[in-house]
């Protein structure tokens, strides 16, 4: 029993490319040949008869080189030369298969199948292994992930070995490592840049995240290193700009406290403006105080960070903290610590949904929440370059969810209150130099 498959050609041309897939008009298909992989499914009975059509094509391959079977063509341009196992990639697996093979007429040696090119080619293997295993499933389990192919299909499939995923992925992330530090930035406009820290095992890795003048969030760059410290911040910051990262414009620079991150960004960019994380500081404060003052704490601090003027909320936190100074003193200096900076939004008059986005680190803590998410399955981390590759993978997968930032429609005014905010202060500084050569 048999039935016919109709394919579509490919506006075939007679002069066609050697180099182009030939797709023949019919296939048929041997539903004899199948008909076990019928009672496995439908995806079994669709991957049998994958097969055989691609049979066919390594056929109409075959013939447009060498000509029709059994008849004499001086133009071809290659004659048949019997046939030969190879294997393709299906469904994260490798397949044995037997495709013909070809010589080409002038003796220069053998022709390649452009259809058998296509199929046996084993970058969706790498790809897949990389998805498989960075949605939670380890390289043991990494059959149970893919589709049910049938299983004669699976007594003969290669490749799903532990050490063959396992090497696999290694490949896959260090691509996405390469990939991930040596995209250039020239064309990146960023109005705001967050840097922060992830540990994974005894590896501490800093990581950048910008948002952009349309308010894209772009991953750009990790460096790993046992602490986080200002050379680690350092070799990063320095690292965007020798990729071609504009440091000269002024950029809203939104970090936890940490002094090293704050130094690096001050010694690399030109204008940089800190705003300091303001979840950071209520957590440190919180944590200098018994649990009966953490709330109502926590309670006026928020009031403050959301008051109409910086003037008026650092009044407000002024206040708090005089009134801690006579219980908590640790809380009370904690809290006056970069006072200052934990307002700069205020200063600069950001509206209130542009503001939430930028009052924090959370949108960088979500990149790195990914990061972590991915490599939770990890129990031993062997050495940094393993560090650096899983937390490279779980950049380029977070910036695949990425969205604009909450208000991005306000990121032009934040720009401008930025460079205004630097004029002002260049015009001071001059109108002071001049009052003391006079």
């Amino acid at each position: 029993m048999s039935n016919t498959y109709q394919k579509d050609r490919r506006h075939a041309q007679p002069d066609r490319q050697l180099g182009e897939i030939a797709v023949p008009e019919q296939v048929i298909v041997s539903m004899a040949e199948i008909a076990e992989s019928a009672q496995e499914g439908l995806l079994a009975l669709a991957v049998g008869t994958g097969l055989q059509v691609m049979a066919a094509m390594f056929a109409e391959d075959a013939g447009r080189l060498c000509g029709p079977d059994g008849r004499h063509n001086p133009d071809r341009a290659g004659y048949r030369h019997g046939s030969e196992a190879g294997s393709v990639t299906l469904g994260g697996r490798r397949v044995p298969v037997t495709r013909p093979r070809v010589r080409a007429a002038d003796g220069s040696g053998e022709l390649h199948l452009p259809s058998y090119d296509l199929f046996s080619s084993t970058e969706v293997l790498s790809r897949l292994a990389m998805e498989k295993m960075l949605a939670g499933l380890s390289s043991r389990r990494y059959t149970a992930g893919l589709e049910p192919a049938g299983q004669a299909i699976e007594d003969q499939a290669a490749a799903t070995s532990k050490s063959a995923v396992s090497r696999r992925f290694v490949a896959a992330t260090e691509t996405a490592l390469a990939e991930l530090m040596s995209r250039r930035l020239e064309d990146l406009d960023l109005v705001a840049l967050m840097i922060d820290g992830v540990h994974f095992g005894e590896h501490t890795c800093v990581v950048a995240l910008g948002i952009g003048i349309d308010g894209t969030k772009h991953p750009l760059a990790v460096e790993e290193g046992s602490t986080e410290n200002a050379t680690l911040a350092t070799e990063l910051v320095t690292g965007l700009r020798d990729r071609g990262l504009d440091v000269t414009r002024p950029i809203l620079a939104v970090l936890d406290g940490a002094k090293a991150l704050t130094r690096a960004v001050k010694d690399v960019f030109d204008q940089p403006l800190i705003q300091r994380c303001q979840q950071h500081k209520i957590k440190n404060v919180r944590d200098k105080l018994p649990d009966r003052l953490r709330t109502v704490t926590e309670r006026r601090m928020r009031q403050a960070y959301h008051a109409e003027s910086a003037l008026k909320a650092e009044g407000l936190l002024t206040e708090l903290a005089a009134e801690l100074d006579r219980t908590h003193p640790g809380a009370a200096a904690s809290l006056r610590e970069g006072m200052a900076e934990t307002l700069t939004i205020l200063r600069l008059g950001v509206p209130p949904t542009l503001a939430r986005t930028l009052r924090s680190t959370n949108p960088i803590e979500s990149m790195i929440e990914i990061c972590r998410e991915h490599s939770k399955n990890v129990k031993r981390w062997r050495d940094g370059t393993m560090a650096l590759r899983w937390c490279a993978a779980g950049m380029l997968e977070a910036g695949h969810q990425f969205r604009r930032v909450n208000g991005h429609l306000h990121l032009p005014k934040l720009r401008g209150a930025l460079e205004d905010h630097f004029t002002r202060n260049v015009g001071s500084v001059s109108q002071n130099e001049d009052q003391k050569a006079a």
